[in-house]
Formats: C-alpha cells, sequence, structure tokens
C-alpha cells in the first residue's frame, strides 16, 4: 500500500512542477478527495449507501470536490486545485488529469431514470479548467479538453476539443504533444530565449516605424508649397 502511495504521489509531482516534496502534494485537496472516494467506493459496492453517501459528504466538505461513491476511477486520477464534480456513471481511466472547476455531469437530470448517464474518460485525457462534459460520451485516450470547453459527443483518441460547443482543433495530440507539459506548450528552445527574440523583433520593427515616419516629414518638407492661382491651387 505504501509503494502504491508513494507511484501515485510521484505521478503527481512529474505532471505538477509547484510541489517541492511528497509531503506537500499530501496537503491536495485532489488526493484527500480520491482517498475517501476509494473508500466510499468500497461502501457503495457493498452496498452500504447511506454510509456511501456520508464519507462522500465529508469529503465534499474538506475538499471541494464531490465525487459521487458510484464513480468508477482508475490509477493515478489527478484533480488540481478542485472544486470539481464527477457524477453517478462516469467512468476515468488511468492516468487522468483534471484541473479545477470541472463537471463531469449526466443528461436530462430532471427526468429521475437511471442508467449510464454520464462521461467515460479514457486513459491520459486532460480536461482544463471549467471544462463541461456532459451525457455518456467517451473521451478518447489522451484527448485534450480546452479550458471552458462545453464537450456533448465523443472525442476521438488524441483530439483537442476547444470552444462552446467544443470542437476539434485538428490537431492530434500525439502529433504535438509527446509528454506531459501542465501550463504550457512544448518549446523547441529555451522559452527565455523565444521570449528574447520576441522582443528583439518588436524592437527592430518599432526602429523601422519610427524611420519611415522620418522619412515621410523629410519628403514633406522637401516638397514645393502649391501655387494660388485665381483661387485654385496649381
Amino acid at each position: 500500500m505504501l509503494d502504491n502511495l508513494v507511484a501515485y504521489l510521484d505521478s503527481i509531482r512529474a505532471r505538477d512542477p509547484a510541489p517541492r516534496s511528497r509531503w506537500e502534494i499530501l496537503l491536495y485537496p485532489g488526493v484527500w478527495a480520491v482517498g475517501l472516494h476509494r473508500f466510499a467506493h468500497w461502501l457503495f459496492q457493498a452496498r452500504l449507501f447511506f454510509l456511501a453517501r456520508f464519507v462522500n459528504h465529508l469529503s465534499r466538505w474538506l475538499t471541494a470536490i464531490d465525487i459521487h461513491p458510484g464513480a468508477r476511477i482508475g490509477r493515478n486520477l489527478f484533480i488540481d486545485h478542485g472544486f470539481t464534480v464527477i457524477g453517478e456513471t462516469a467512468e476515468i481511466g488511468d492516468d487522468v488529469t483534471i484541473y479545477q472547476c470541472v463537471t463531469l455531469g449526466g443528461t436530462n437530470p430532471t427526468n429521475g431514470q437511471g442508467g449510464k448517464r454520464h462521461p467515460t474518460v479514457r486513459d491520459g485525457v486532460i480536461i482544463g479548467s471549467g471544462a463541461q462534459v456532459i451525457g455518456p460520451i467517451v473521451l478518447g485516450e489522451r484527448a485534450r479538453i480546452g479550458a471552458n470547453a462545453v464537450v456533448t459527443d465523443d472525442v476521438p483518441d488524441g483530439a483537442t476539443m476547444i470552444g462552446l460547443k467544443a470542437r476539434s482543433t485538428l490537431v492530434p495530440a500525439e502529433e504535438w504533444l509527446k509528454e506531459f507539459i501542465p501550463y504550457g506548450t512544448p518549446c523547441d528552445e529555451p522559452c527565455e530565449e523565444i521570449a528574447s527574440n520576441g522582443t528583439r523583433r518588436i524592437e527592430e520593427l518599432e526602429a523601422q516605424l519610427a524611420a519611415i515616419r522620418t522619412e515621410l516629414a523629410e519628403l514633406k518638407a522637401a516638397s514645393p508649397a502649391p501655387v494660388r492661382r485665381n483661387g485654385t491651387d496649381s
């Protein structure tokens, strides 16, 4: 069990540049929410529904993350920051990353009908902050869901979805992202160098614009004034 916990904490550290140690990760609300959900899910499977709901309620109060006891969650789920809702029939694979304010919700919640009504999230998916994934749809392996996207249709493996209603960027994730990069996009050269080159280019363009303005002013000053004849310019 200790080895599994260490492996889980290391998987989070590989996806999050913020923590300095495993001890710090143990304070993450997402870690506590997933741990309490494991216990609540065990109670749920044992048909101890009230106790399962009680643990779920306690977890939500402590972590601001609401995971229904019936949801099925694989290995190494990382919920960063929290304020996330995961519905009863949701299924989450391994190595999934969910940022804050995400909902894995069900369709037509007013009719009271059961059945599969929440998303299935395959291995390696990343769901950006504020995204709403609704209905019994499937997010394919390694899919990327952009921040605040609203997804109501199946997502192919490796696709990147953005917008409302979400649409694909037509750039498969595996073509541009070989490994997990939490908060940015890959750089072929150091990002500081890219920023420096961009600043230098802006300065060059500003210098060229100033030279053009100076040249125009000199041309205007050198041109002869118009001669007025019979009240008209010539």
